[in-house]
Parts: structure tokens; C-alpha cells; sequence
């Protein structure tokens, strides 16, 4: 009995309705198409809406903010007429963020192929953000290095640590952030990868909802009630 079909018959186990009501006419090649579908359907809506103009700074779900501490501090330099300063910056931020996106498909596309059979039935097993889970785990640390230096060359070239360090620095001078706040890169690269699969999740949560309404045969028969 093949791995997959062992796993099925385990979570039929309880006898309880579930999406694999018809496990055993589903095959591995099945489910690992069903999976692949919707890590490729995910990744696609992701970059989609992530990498054009104002697709982190629009949409508020994902839009990157000034860290904590320096955010709080905003309010107070607002009032000292750094409001137009702020309002750059952050737009800066998201900038580069969009801009890194394009960079991320090639390797959520070989993701997506290379899924094996084992990573497979545990998508199948997870809960409702499995498929993004899976994402996370495999591409987050290989996209921060391929982030990073894009992240830092838009940053530089729409000056925005300048603009980040004279906004920091005014916030210091008041005591309000730390100095370790100011690694501007890794921040608006770890908020960009954020911002990634919580878009993936949201497109993974649509299939699960309503795998029907997908109109992919496949997804309506590996994620289908």
C-alpha cells in the first residue's frame, strides 16, 4: 500500500465527513497535482498583486510600516514638521518591497515542481494554511539572500537609508528607538517576505473555502468536500 493511500486511510480513520471523502480513488499523483496547483495558483496571485506600484503601500493588509518603536516616534516628529519626511520614507520602503517581488518567482516556480511525494501528503494533512506553511519553510531563507541585495540597491537608489537615518536620528535625539531598530534592509525584507505568504495564505484560503469555484478540476478534487 503506497505512502499516500496509508496516510488517507488514517485520517478516514474517525468515519467523520472530510475532503477526502473519495481518498481511495485519489492517487499520489492526485494529491501531489492537487498540491502543486494550489502552491502555483497561491504564488501567482502573490506576485501578481505584490510586485507592480502600490501593491504593498495600497493595500493595508500588507503595507510596511516604520518598526515599532520608530512609528511611535513618528507621531512625535509629526508635530515637529516631519510629517512630509515620514510620509517618503515609508513610501521608499514599500517601493523597494514591490520591486523585489518579480526576483521571487523563479524560485516559488521550481518550489512548486520539485514538491515530493512526502511533502505532499503532509500539505494534504495540514491544517488551513498548510500549502503556505510549506512555502515558508522551503523558500524563506533563500529568498531573504535574493531579497536583500535588491532591497538594498532600491534603497539606495531612491536614497531612503538617508531618508531613514535623518528620521532615526531626530527619534534618538528624544530617546524613543534603539540603534539596532535602524538595519533598515533586513527589515523592509523580512516585512516584503511577510507580506509574500500572507498573500499566498489568502489565496489558499479561498481554495479550501471554495475549491469549486477555482474552476480547476484538480483542486476541486483534492481539496473538494
Amino acid at each position: 500500500m503506497n505512502l499516500l493511500r496509508r496516510e488517507l486511510i488514517a485520517l478516514l480513520g474517525a468515519g467523520c465527513a472530510s475532503p477526502w471523502a473519495m481518498a481511495f480513488s485519489l492517487s499520489e499523483g492526485d494529491a501531489a497535482s492537487g498540491v502543486r496547483a494550489a502552491l502555483e495558483r497561491g504564488a501567482q496571485a502573490a506576485l501578481t498583486n505584490l510586485g507592480r506600484t502600490d501593491g504593498f503601500l495600497g493595500n493595508p493588509q500588507v503595507r510596511i510600516e516604520l518598526p515599532g518603536a520608530l512609528k511611535d516616534a513618528a507621531r512625535l516628529l509629526r508635530s515637529t514638521g516631519q510629517g512630509r519626511r515620514i510620509d517618503e520614507l515609508v513610501t521608499s520602503m514599500n517601493r523597494a518591497a514591490e520591486q523585489a517581488m518579480p526576483e521571487a518567482r523563479q524560485l516559488l516556480v521550481s518550489t512548486v515542481r520539485n514538491i515530493s511525494v512526502e511533502d505532499a501528503v503532509r500539505v494534504v494533512r495540514g491544517g488551513d494554511n498548510a500549502v503556505t506553511q510549506f512555502f515558508e519553510e522551503k523558500t524563506r531563507e533563500p529568498l531573504t539572500l535574493k531579497f536583500l541585495p535588491i532591497v538594498t540597491r532600491a534603497t539606495e537608489r531612491q536614497s531612503l537609508s538617508e531618508k531613514y537615518n535623518a528620521v532615526a536620528g531626530k527619534a534618538m535625539g528624544f530617546g524613543l528607538i534603539r540603534k539596532e531598530d535602524a538595519n533598515l534592509q533586513s527589515y523592509v525584507t523580512g516585512k516584503a517576505l511577510d507580506g509574500l505568504y500572507f498573500m499566498i495564505g489568502q489565496e489558499e484560503k479561498k481554495i479550501r473555502q471554495d475549491p469549486v469555484g477555482t474552476g480547476s478540476a484538480i483542486l476541486k478534487k483534492v481539496f473538494g468536500g
